[in-house]
């Protein structure tokens, strides 16, 4: 069970900035939406609309580093199994 939260917590500390990296590296705050500046057609005034799309920030980053440290924790709690064919001398 250690190695196996200690596995977990490494995919996650390596996991975490390569999707922030992949979806945008946002050093802000997490957005949900972005603003995209319109052109209307008929006055030709630019004005500002909302696209829903996902950009992790800095936060996320946090929380995932924040819950792969909490895994490596608790493989400490975790003890190394006892070698039963070991022989007395």
């Amino acid at each position: 069970m250690k190695r196996v939260l200690q596995i977990l917590a490494l995919v996650a500390a390596l996991g975490v900035p390569a999707v922030w990296l992949a979806t945008g590296a946002n050093r802000g705050w997490t957005k949900t939406s972005v603003p995209v500046k319109t052109l209307d057609e008929v006055t030709g005034i630019e004005g500002i609309s909302y696209q829903k799309k996902f950009l992790p920030g800095v936060d996320f980053l946090g929380a995932g580093f924040g819950g792969a440290a909490v895994l490596a924790g608790a493989s400490l709690f975790f003890r190394k199994p006892k070698n039963k064919n070991q022989q007395k001398q």
